[in-house]
């Protein structure tokens, strides 16, 4: 199965632009979220390089956000940039478990390999990329068990329709 970005800013636009005034869009080297203002009358997540799956991790992250966070640039969150230490490297992991959680449903969803981005290539340390993932799967499990937030359900659902992906289940998601 081929991606192409262009059928995940499509799905993506048809599903949410009218509903949420938001719209997915490719954006040069840096992802961003940016709300509505004087200049654009809708919200953009702005994803990285045509990347495909910087595309389903910034709408992960636009799928965490609630409504006060999603009138803020980046929804307000911190960013601490590549070459983390070991400890700032644990709080990155603690905050990224949900979005991930979200990724990765919404990339099975659309018929895609997923794998965790501890996104620390210059640190001073190797991060544990599987205890990471084991704590992602995690979050899968007890999301699948919950039932899936609207907006993951409504993408997820859209995805699994383009790219005729069958009901997932929580034996497709492997630790590896």
């Amino acid at each position: 199965m081929y991606h192409q970005y262009q059928d995940l800013i499509s799905v993506f636009n048809s599903t949410f632009s009218h509903s949420f005034n938001t719209r997915l869009e490719l954006g040069g080297d840096e992802p961003i979220y940016l709300p509505a203002d004087d200049k654009v009358n809708y919200h953009r997540i702005v994803f990285a390089r045509g990347f495909y799956q910087s595309g389903m991790h910034e709408i992960a992250h636009w799928c965490v956000a609630g409504p006060e966070r999603r009138r803020l640039e980046d929804f307000g969150y911190w960013y601490e940039p590549d070459g983390r230490t070991e400890q700032v490297q644990s709080e990155f992991e603690k905050v990224e478990i949900r979005p991930q959680a979200y990724e990765w449903i919404l990339s099975l969803s659309a018929g895609l390999k997923f794998n965790v981005s501890c996104d620390n290539l210059n640190g001073d340390f190797e991060p544990d990329r599987l205890a990471f993932m084991a704590k992602v799967h995690n979050e899968v499990m007890g999301i699948l068990d919950n039932g899936l937030p609207p907006r993951v359900e409504a993408l997820s659902n859209a995805l699994r329709k383009f790219y005729q992906v069958t009901p997932l289940t929580k034996e497709q998601f492997i630790v590896q």
